[in-house]
């Protein structure tokens, strides 16, 4: 079944991919049908992946598939939180996020810089479905005072998991899709879709 990913961001379409096709789902980039990325006005993750969903249906008619996730730092109050990907700015690159949330943990010590990965994913039969599918995911750890690793995307070389003692840009796509938030949110986006 085709779906439509509604994102443009090529590590997430990846990430998504790899973890849905061996379930029967061709998962497709909302770019190849020309889809607009609307504006994310909603004020949690889950009301930013509707909003994102219900656009990609709309535009295309196919059902879709929508992630809002990011980092909540507890040393700073949830931030950056639905921020996370314009944490930097408008047009902020990941290398530009992760200078602005290392310079707002600076003089934070290792213990207070426990932060978690949240995922919401949103699945759309059509745009106007009243039943929308939502799950969610958490991975917890803690951000570093600088990046390590190759791998990932995004927040990736500063959020240290404690339980496999690296960094989520360390784990190969494998061991970062069996443990992470996204992980997590989509397994559970499967059970809900086979039942």
């Amino acid at each position: 079944m085709k779906v439509v990913l509604a994102s443009s961001n090529s590590g997430k379409l990846e990430e998504l991919r790899a973890l849905l096709e061996p379930a029967g789902l061709d998962v497709v980039s909302q770019d190849a049908y020309g889809v607009e990325q609307p504006e994310e006005t909603g004020l949690t993750f889950v009301e930013n992946a509707l909003i994102k969903a219900r656009a990609a249906c709309a535009a295309t008619g196919l059902p879709a598939l929508a992630d809002d996730s990011g980092v909540v730092v507890d040393a700073l109050g949830g931030a950056p939180g639905v921020r996370s990907a314009r944490y930097g700015g408008a047009g902020a690159s990941d290398a530009d996020n992760v200078a602005r949330l290392l310079e707002a943990l600076a003089g934070v010590d290792a213990p207070r810089r426990g932060a978690a990965f949240v995922c919401a994913i949103v699945y759309l039969g059509r745009a106007d479905d009243p039943c929308p599918i939502v799950c969610e995911g958490i991975w917890r750890g803690r951000i570093l005072d600088g990046p390590r690793g190759d791998g990932g995307f995004g927040y990736d070389p500063v959020f240290f998991v404690e339980t496999l003692r690296r960094t989520a840009a360390e784990l190969t796509r494998a061991e970062k899709n069996a443990v992470s938030h996204r992980g997590q949110a989509l397994a559970r986006l499967l059970e809900r879709l086979a039942g």
